[in-house]
């Protein structure tokens, strides 16, 4: 691995302009109607000790690789959406426990206590990861020091900023943060631990409003060790966004050390998923993963996916993404085009982590896994392409908060010779009084 291994959020290759230069002809139309001119544009297709937190063998908690539901990572890619999770990252099911340090600088003394900055994050990131997984994944925290652990050079000397790589800077703060922890009094044990959180002192650095320094390296094989632990997979968390959901940085963060990449973009800052994904947007109203991560980090068990291969048509009624019960109904439809491709379908409404939905119902996004991490791996078929949308929060993309289809639309990639509908139900408007709706795929 290059030691001068980048932050998860910068690309490699890719970006929001590279993956629009994918379209292929499609439509949204009525569920009943022949397609007419394109009236949106969606994307088409291709043109050995224990280091902490990660496993050598292939993840087995999520689905395998090579399937048709299970789309292998793209050669090279840095971050992948695809199947299996690469090695390294840390396993998305079962306990996971997580190592939590609130650090400060001489020039950045700590404010308020560790115990208060841990509870700005703490329960609410482990209740957000238990209903994200249905209960799959046990999330434990631990703030073993309940003081600021003081770093011993002035937070200035290691030259952070966003976008800072790995080399020199995170190193040299990894080894300082290691010393320290040893030196501490109790020490600080890093053996039991999964992953570590570094909660920096809010005032080292720019406020988080200006510019968001918070960061996650993960997977990383060249990490310094702690206790003959290497560092694999930390976050590191700076200043303090605001909101009543500003917890849910950590819970983006933490997300890039289960192996999930950005969503957003690096050119320009957007995001081609808008608010429907934490790894899109963590800032303002809550939100949840969509069926593609949680597929991917095995909180969908295989009996709630439906793969749709052969020509034909087939009808599937899908359970909304955050119903309650975990093991009840199908709760995502993928269409591969390719093998490293496809079209997921999921139902979303205003429920459980899911705050900000305005538009409640059947989501069409397509998955790349040959797209890096900040380059737009996920695309969200907008249903009603110009209208502004539904949402008027100021962090929330407003354009795409009313992408979800509802009964008696349809989606039409001509190209591929795939149509999906949400079919009109009579009074039930196309949807059960348990929040399903009925979705048919057809395929030449």
């Amino acid at each position: 691995m290059d030691p001068s291994r980048p932050p998860i959020r910068t690309p490699r290759r890719g970006s929001a302009l590279a993956a629009t230069a994918l379209l292929a002809a499609v439509a949204v139309t009525a569920a009943g109607s022949s397609p007419t001119d394109p009236a949106t544009a969606a994307p088409g297709g291709p043109a050995a000790g224990r280091r902490l937190g990660t496993d050598p063998r292939p993840r087995a908690d999520g689905p395998s690789g090579g399937g048709a539901c299970a789309p292998a990572p793209g050669a090279g890619t840095q971050m992948s959406e695809g199947l299996p999770t690469a090695p390294g990252y840390v396993r998305g099911t079962g306990t996971v426990r997580a190592l939590t340090l609130a650090i400060d600088f001489p020039d950045a003394p700590g404010r308020g206590t560790a115990r208060q900055r841990y509870a700005e994050f703490f329960p609410r990131v482990r209740q957000w990861f238990e209903a994200a997984s249905y209960g799959r994944l046990d999330y434990r925290p631990a703030l073993p020091l309940k003081r600021w652990l003081r770093m011993p050079r002035p937070f200035r000397s290691y030259g952070i900023e966003r976008g800072s790589t790995f080399e020199p800077g995170y190193r040299r703060l990894l080894r300082d943060l290691a010393r320290a922890a040893a030196a501490a009094r109790p020490a600080v044990d890093f053996r039991p631990y999964d992953l570590v959180n570094v909660l920096v002192t809010p005032n080292a650095g720019p406020p988080a409003t200006d510019t968001v320094l918070s960061v996650t390296f993960s997977g990383n094989p060249d990490a310094p060790s702690a206790g003959g632990v290497p560092l694999a997979n930390v976050s590191f968390i700076y200043g303090r966004q605001t909101g009543p959901s500003a917890f849910r940085v950590l819970s983006h963060e933490n997300g890039h050390v289960f192996g999930l990449p950005d969503l957003y973009t690096d050119a320009g800052g957007g995001s081609l998923a808008g608010h429907w994904d934490l790894m899109s947007e963590d800032w303002g109203p809550g939100n949840d993963v969509m069926a593609w991560h949680k597929w991917k980090l095995g909180w969908l068990a295989r009996r709630q996916v439906r793969c749709v291969t052969g020509p034909g048509a087939r009808t599937e009624r899908l359970t909304p993404l955050n119903a309650h019960a975990p093991s009840g109904g199908v709760r995502m439809v993928f269409v591969p085009v390719n093998r490293h491709s496809g079209y997921a379908v999921e139902v979303r409404r205003r429920e459980g982590n899911d705050e900000s939905v305005c538009r409640p119902g059947v989501l069409l996004s397509w998955v790349d896994t040959s797209v890096d991490t900040g380059g737009g791996p996920v695309t969200v078929v907008d249903s009603t392409p110009h209208s502004g949308g539904c949402s008027r929060h100021p962090n929330v993309d407003a354009e795409l908060s009313d992408a979800a289809f509802t009964p008696g639309q349809a989606f039409t990639d001509r190209r591929h010779g795939i149509r999906i509908e949400v079919p009109a139900e009579g009074g039930s408007e196309g949807k059960n009084k348990g929040g399903s709706y009925r979705v048919r795929v057809v395929r030449r």
